[in-house]
């Protein structure tokens, strides 16, 4: 067992180096690496592992809890129209189309059809958003809509979920079940609710003010996998819990550090989760069934990409609609999630799963590709002219900002000069206490530890002006500085150290702005001192 987990952790990594060199994404490396070590080991019995299921769902269960701390009500109030109206819509008629086409035109069981339609209506989330963000198009008009249409989707998710759980249950009248979920989902939802507004505050500051990273980390875990299990309690799926606890921990002050601390751990476990979706594909049958394959992967990506550009046209230029569609042409990771519920619940047909599964695969590998070269795709279909949607949404995101890391005594004194100067700035602190009173002024500040990539990345530290680093720990000093350093190569980095001892470590950073404060406080006296000198005179 023990050479399984070596040659399973060698053949991930040396196959996702090979990837991110293409700007392929790891869902494909891991998929690639669980056919391998399927085919190699003849691992086929394994598949069908209890407790090997349990730890690869909990990979969608830790995605649904990241995907739930971006569902703040503030934030979907504010692109109410491209959540609700367009990404709404857009998973309603792709259903309705993609449902008639599976139950009429292939006979599909009507179950199985509605299932197949909700799943195809779905876009991958997780390669799309991350490569707007990296190539700054989130920041335009068409990735304002996308990003829209995709928090439509991941809240889908939710009642699909839920709807699988329904079909699967044969003893029971539709009306009956339809009763009784929504009974327990009002019982789960309120408990969980209450939870988290009287006792998910102060259990975080408690467990902030003991300033273990142990501790904080393990009472994320506690929160995830409690809510998780109290969901399975009443029936309903892991996700279920997870996505709404991700939901109240979005309205506190800890979301952005509980999202970095999270993150190693969902990415670990659905990288497991997408192994096991490989080892599932039966060569046989996609060989059996390529023609199938061929025909339907075309004719579903045309199919989504003209049913989105449609519906979005009417809502902003052709531009705009033609690259909201090409970067949502994809099946996503979820439709991957939603097939496997369905093979376990015995919903979905195994081959007709193993020809979706493929086609969603290369509909995912396709995507980095297209995205890449949007614009230059769009140009071929429509007049290259100048419209609104090369303009970037200054609102969207914070730019031409100070970040100030540290809000000691000079923080607070910087923060101070800032707002007089009226510059817009942001402050990071890892001190509860510090962060809570600030908040309760008003002013720009967020719990976290900038030592951390993620954290920095929040406040769109590559879009600032300046950084001010103000932080009395030597140690987290520097690692704040090396981790700026990656983001920015210090270009715009003023540190303040509080002797030459300090100056000297930060040498190999590309620091050109460092105060010494024992320096500085020593010229600020001896200007005094020959002050007193002129006084005599």
């Amino acid at each position: 067992m023990l050479e399984i987990i070596i040659f399973t952790l060698f053949v991930s990594t040396l196959l996702n180096l090979i990837l991110k060199y293409f700007q392929i994404p790891t869902i494909i490396g891991y998929i690639a690496t669980g056919i391998i070590i399927t085919y190699g080991f003849g691992l086929h019995d394994a598949v069908h592992n209890h407790n090997l299921k349990i730890i690869a769902e909990f990979g969608v269960v830790f995605l649904m809890f990241t995907i739930g701390l971006e569902f703040s009500i503030k934030h979907l109030i504010r692109m109410k129209k491209e959540v609700f109206l367009y990404g709404g819509l857009q998973v309603l008629l792709s259903a309705l189309f993609f449902g008639f086409i599976a139950d009429i035109v292939f006979g599909i069981e009507t179950k199985s059809a509605i299932i197949i339609a909700f799943a195809l209506a779905l876009s991958s989330t997780a390669i799309v958003l991350k490569t707007l963000n990296e190539n700054g198009d989130i920041n335009k008009k068409y990735g304002r809509k996308v990003l829209g249409v995709l928090l439509f989707q991941d809240i889908a998710v939710i009642p699909i979920l839920l709807m699988i759980t329904i079909f699967s249950i044969e003893d029971k009248s539709v009306s009956t079940l339809l009763l009784e979920t929504a009974i327990d989902a009002t019982i789960l939802l309120i408990g969980l609710l209450l939870i988290g507004k009287y006792l998910l505050e102060p259990f975080f500051y408690q467990v902030s003010k003991t300033k273990s990273n142990e501790i904080f980390i393990s009472s994320i875990l506690l929160i995830v996998i409690g809510s998780s299990y109290l969901a399975h309690l009443f029936s309903f799926s892991y996700s279920l819990g997870a996505f709404i606890a991700g939901m109240m921990i979005a309205e506190t002050q800890y979301k952005h550090q509980v999202e970095v601390d999270l993150i190693p751990f969902r990415d670990l476990l659905l990288g497991i989760f997408f192994i096991t979706v490989g080892m599932q594909l039966d060569f046989a049958v996609i060989v059996q069934y390529i023609g199938w394959i061929s025909l339907l992967l075309p004719l579903l990506i045309v199919s989504k990409v003209v049913i989105i550009f449609t519906l979005l046209k009417f809502g902003t230029d052709r531009r705009s609609a033609l690259k909201s569609a090409f970067a949502l042409f994809q099946l996503g990771e979820f439709a991957l999630v939603i097939f496997e519920l369905s093979f376990a619940q015995g919903l979905l047909d195994l081959v007709i799963g193993q020809v979706l599964i493929v086609i969603v695969v290369l509909s995912m590998i396709l995507t980095p590709f297209i995205l890449k070269n949007i614009t230059p795709l769009v140009d071929r279909l429509l007049p290259n002219v100048e419209d609104s949607s090369e303009i970037f949404l200054q609102q969207a995101h914070l730019s031409k900002h100070t970040v100030l890391i540290g809000y000691g005594k000079l923080g607070k004194n910087i923060a101070k000069l800032l707002k007089k100067e009226g510059l817009l700035f942001v402050v990071i602190d890892g001190n509860i206490k510090t962060v809570k009173d600030a908040q309760q002024l008003n002013e720009p500040v967020i719990f976290g530890n900038a030592g951390q990539k993620n954290i920095l990345e929040s406040v769109n530290i590559k879009e600032a002006s300046s950084i001010i680093i103000s932080v009395e720990n030597s140690q987290k000093l520097h690692l704040i500085c090396e981790t700026v350093n990656n983001l920015t190569h210090n270009t715009k980095t003023i540190v303040k150290v509080d002797n030459y001892e300090e100056e000297r470590a930060l040498v190999d950073l590309n620091l050109s702005h460092i105060i010494v404060e024992t320096e500085k406080t020593a010229i600020a006296m001896v200007e005094e001192i020959k002050k007193f000198d002129v006084m005599k005179n």
